[in-house]
């Protein structure tokens, strides 16, 4: 028998009949003599009402309150399943992260797991019990609730998985696995069977929005086995899992990701110096703005171009920071477009086959789109082309590299 962590999102526990459908789900689980502990979120939209509810009292509310405020949403949500557990005959116990002893930093609203006691957890499990936690929280040195941002429950679960040494962190949500590409973009991409922490720490940070990139990236650290799996329909999802020597020899490409909130501005003329990188990039960085892709052209009049891609929300923000660097610079102009997306592909294959750049870029140009930006990596192709091609590009490269044929891949 095993033991799994399960992670239960928003919209898995979105109401009183998902909670009880989640119990059934765990029932089954334990029916089948395994271990389990749950971590859950708050229920979807809760978390939102009580953040309206402190700017309602304070526009810019204190860090510290805001963590004692919002955790509490978890708090219902654990208290809820539990109850819906014991009905159906399964001893379970709710923790808040405190009670369990998620010990973070202290950086409210964005904190670090440091160090997970798990001594209570297991002796509940050794009496049988369930174990529910809320996740998406903890406490510092301190005492203070801490939280931990975005996607923090599924870090808490990957966390305890680590902790708990258990056999498999299964992230349930509203999609039934890890697809070659959004199957709302391209209507025959494929489920994929499994994919490698690599491979999805690229398709996160390229847009696929499957996991948070902070939750794959500590599956990885500490080697914890995630599977992706629907709350609403029964099925095997997608394991997420280190490479091994199968997966190196696969001349396949496992999927396509893309994001349309890209910007790209561009610094024309600037004197070829050393450090000029620096004095367009420097105050772009100081100001928050998470710079992406990055391009240099050096002109025969040993000036230079410098083109890079910023978030959308950050476009007029970094747009108002180049007015006053390109006057000190002495460059010719500076110019901006906030119409064009990203698209990349990712595969370990590309490591050990020639010729998938190339293919990419043949089968742009066969639909006549422009690439206007690379970008590589040893296990990634991104391009930056016009935003109203994006859907094609991406349905063109789906069927160009067979991902909606490959019977390794498909249902």
């Amino acid at each position: 028998m095993a033991l799994y962590v399960q992670k239960y999102g928003g919209t898995s526990v979105g109401s009183v009949e998902r909670i009880e459908a989640v119990a059934d789900k765990v029932k089954s689980f334990r029916a089948q003599g395994h271990d389990i502990v749950v971590v859950v979120s708050a229920m979807s939209g809760e978390t939102n009402r009580l953040i309206a509810l402190a700017k309602d009292i304070q526009e810019h509310p204190d860090s510290r309150e805001m963590d004692v405020l919002i955790s509490t949403g978890e708090q219902v949500t654990i208290a809820l399943l539990a109850m819906a557990l014991k009905k159906r005959g399964i001893d379970a116990r709710s923790y808040t992260g405190g009670q369990v002893r998620i010990l973070t930093d202290n950086a409210h609203s964005k904190a670090r797991i440091q160090d997970i006691e798990t001594q209570r957890i297991r002796t509940d499990l050794d009496a049988g019990r369930v174990v529910i936690v809320a996740g998406f929280q903890g406490v510092d040195a301190d005492g203070n609730i801490t939280t931990l941002g975005r996607g923090g429950s599924d870090t808490t679960g990957v966390a305890l998985a680590a902790a708990l040494k258990a056999d498999e962190c299964q992230i349930y949500t509203d999609v039934d696995g890890v697809y070659t590409t959004d199957p709302r973009v391209v209507a025959s991409a494929c489920r994929l069977e499994k994919i490698t922490f690599e491979e999805m720490l690229e398709m996160a940070s390229l847009g696929s929005k499957v996991l948070q990139i902070r939750s794959v990236e500590f599956a990885g650290k500490y080697k914890v086995p995630l599977r992706v799996l629907s709350s609403f329909k029964d099925g095997p999802g997608t394991l997420i899992t280190t490479e091994d020597e199968d997966t190196v020899e696969k001349p396949i490409i496992s999927g396509i990701a893309f994001n349309r909130d890209e910007a790209k501005l561009t610094v024309k003329g600037v004197p070829d110096l050393p450090g000029v990188a620096s004095r367009i990039l420097g105050p772009i960085s100081r100001q928050n703005i998470e710079v992406d892709m990055i391009v240099q052209n050096v002109a025969a009049d040993k000036t230079t171009d410098f083109t890079f891609t910023v978030h959308r929300n950050d476009y007029d923000k970094a747009y108002q920071i180049l007015q006053q660097i390109v006057a000190e610079l002495g460059a010719r102009e500076y110019v901006g477009n906030k119409e064009i997306a990203k698209v990349s592909i990712v595969g370990v294959g590309m490591r050990s086959h020639a010729g998938v750049a190339s293919k990419m870029f043949d089968t742009l140009a066969a639909e006549n789109i422009n690439i206007l930006m690379i970008s590589t990596s040893e296990i990634k192709v991104s391009v930056v082309i016009a935003e109203k091609y994006m859907e094609l590009a991406v349905r063109a490269l789906h069927a160009a590299f067979n991902l909606d044929k490959a019977d390794t891949v498909c249902e």
